[in-house]
């Protein structure tokens, strides 16, 4: 018996199917999903949401005012995403990284793959977050690969993107799928959809569109 392998055209058609298109990033502007992007690390996005309220009650959602504003006041208002200590840090070297190369606008001239590795050396930002920066906030065709992305092509039977490098899990899904950036985005909000529905930690696999093509439920086979 051999799993059948879902191809990554295939997988977006059917999760397209099952979930419709997604409003996703939700954000107002550009550095609102910068924030968001550095704020979403392990923890739930309901959590950024609140985080991100409280900083545009208290009117700092801007670059230079967040820089700007004390540090206890911006900690208090991220408290909500957890781990806000690291977190503030980290948002503010990105922050910085910005200020520094002349504001969003500058930074986003520069060539995808430049501004790739530049982000790359921001202490704190990993390959998800640039890629959630780059294709979410500065509109380059960047595919982001998280979590959700390796467990869901893992129990389709791609049992090598559990702990492949980014790069080849990325690159798997580049290589089928057209290198548009609107595609890119519905792409990886419908995983993450799917993810919380029902490819989560513990598989809630009644309902789930992918069923009856994946070896994880018992199925998928030839």
């Amino acid at each position: 018996m051999t799993a059948f392998l879902i191809d990554a055209r295939i997988l977006y058609r059917e999760l397209l199917a099952a979930y419709g298109p997604q409003d996703w990033w939700p954000a107002e502007t550009p550095l609102e999903v910068i924030v968001g992007a550095v704020l979403t690390q392990n923890t739930a996005w309901h959590n950024v949401a609140i985080a991100i309220a409280n900083l545009k009650e208290q009117g700092l959602l801007g670059l230079e005012t967040l820089l700007e504003a004390p540090a206890d006041i911006v900690k208090a208002a991220i408290r909500p995403s957890g781990f806000y200590n690291i977190k503030y840090e980290r948002l503010r070297n990105v922050l910085a990284f910005l200020a520094e190369r002349g504001g969003l606008e500058t930074v986003a001239a520069k060539p995808e793959r430049k501004l790739r590795a530049d982000l790359l050396q921001v202490r704190g930002v990993g390959e998800e977050t640039a890629d959630s920066i780059l294709l979410y906030a500065l509109e380059e065709p960047c595919f982001v690969v998280d979590s959700y992305t390796r467990r869901l092509l893992s129990r389709l039977g791609h049992a090598w993107a559990e702990r492949a490098p980014y790069a080849d899990v990325q690159t798997w899904f580049a290589r089928e799928i057209p290198c548009e950036i609107e595609c890119y985005k519905q792409y990886h909000a419908l995983i993450v959809q799917h993810g919380k529905a029902h490819c989560r930690k513990r598989p809630a696999c009644a309902g789930c569109a992918l069923a009856p093509s994946c070896p994880a439920n018992g199925h998928g086979t030839a």
